[in-house]
């Protein structure tokens, strides 16, 4: 199964339960050890804070000819930040596999997964049953969510009664420490559960798109499919957006994002399709991250293209599935994500380059809008 899907782990309030019924009890197993970090980290001190526009290449899913990866050596820890102890943080994670989970297991301690599949079916075991999810579609295990209610899609209940010889490989991330225990038989060994804290899946197709009819580019956070809230009301720890198939139809505007500076960190990524902002070097599997007050906007190429398009009703992004985490908090990079992957793109920023300067300060004409 080749996947690529980025996940974002974040610590909300818990405020929902549900009671499952086991043919074993989970306590049943060995004490837990350490095993290999792999890449993934909540060191925020790797490598020196870099305020640069950052973009990456596409991540290149392993060959298993190569090497067999499955989603826990799978994860590599792309940036964030937050006090992982206290529970208020999040953390970006590429996941590149190749492989399924034969016999191994994982769980978070440290907070809810976001897991957004770019490329490749992925078919999740719970504790509550399976999930089928694919590219365009969304899981969570667990959080707040803003679309409606009806459709977020729950497992139907599946158990496995199966005793493993060689011991089920139990695997946790706790304080952003990977430990590994064992036990005889399945964890997925719920026959029967009841309650409203379960993981769910989403398509973002049932989305519905508000934008702006008159004038004007409205805040991305129209876009807020999901949000996971922090202690200070109004601001989140991350909102997870989306920039689906929707029609255009401002009049005296620069319909593109604006160019802007941010107070909140902005992670980008593309699930399928062209982005509108970017004509090229923003590819799908790759991804980009604009800090917090980093100038960023359209490039050069966008910015001609859309300054001389005629003001019609057109459609925008058909076919295309752009998404963004948005926090407040400011990301730092890990040091895979700067040196290791070696998916950095250098060049980045000449996408700006060709900007020209438009004003004529001796002209009284008004600007005209075709």
């Amino acid at each position: 199964m080749n996947v690529l899907q980025r996940t974002l782990a974040v610590q909300v309030p818990c405020l929902k339960d549900s009671w499952l019924y086991r043919i074993l009890p989970s306590v049943s197993h060995k004490p837990f050890e350490s095993i290999d970090q792999g890449h993934v980290t909540h060191n925020w001190d790797e490598v020196g804070p870099d305020p640069n526009q950052l973009r990456w290449k596409p991540f290149e899913i392993p060959k298993p000819s190569q090497k067999k990866v499955d989603f826990v050596s799978g994860l590599h820890t792309l940036c964030g930040a937050g006090d992982i102890r206290s529970n208020n943080g999040l953390a970006v994670h590429i996941f590149l596999c190749n492989t399924s989970m034969e016999n191994r297991c994982f769980y978070n301690s440290d907070g809810d997964f976001l897991i957004v599949p770019q490329k490749g079916k992925l078919l999740i075991y719970t504790e509550f049953g399976k999930m089928l999810v694919q590219p365009n579609e969304i899981c969570v295990i667990q959080a707040n969510g803003l679309a409606n209610p009806r459709d977020f899609l729950i497992p139907v209940a599946w158990y496995e009664d199966r005793q493993v010889p060689g011991g089920y490989t139990v695997i946790n991330k706790y304080q952003g420490k990977l430990f590994a225990a064992k036990q005889l038989v399945s964890p997925f060994n719920v026959v029967a559960w009841h309650g409203n804290y379960t993981p769910y899946k989403y398509n973002l197709e049932n989305f519905m798109v508000i934008n702006s009819v008159a004038f004007d580019h409205a805040d991305p956070s129209i876009f807020t499919v999901l949000t996971a809230k922090s202690v200070r009301p109004g601001v989140a720890i991350a909102d997870f957006v989306i920039f689906p198939p929707r029609w255009g139809v401002a009049d005296k505007t620069f319909r593109p994002p604006y160019y802007h500076r941010n107070c909140m960190s902005e992670f980008m990524g593309l699930i399928q399709g062209h982005y509108e902002a970017k004509q090229d070097g923003f590819l799908p599997g790759g991804g980009s991250l604009h800090s917090a007050m980093t100038p960023h906007g359209p490039d050069a190429d966008c910015f001609e293209k859309t300054s001389k398009a005629r003001l019609a009703p057109e459609r925008i992004a058909d076919g295309t599935m752009a998404f963004m985490f948005e926090s407040s908090l400011n990301l730092a990079v890990t040091k895979w994500g700067l040196k290791t992957s070696n998916c950095l793109d250098e060049n980045y920023y000449k996408c700006w380059e060709p900007l020209k300067i438009h004003f004529t300060p001796n002209s009284r004409k008004p600007a005209e809008f075709n």
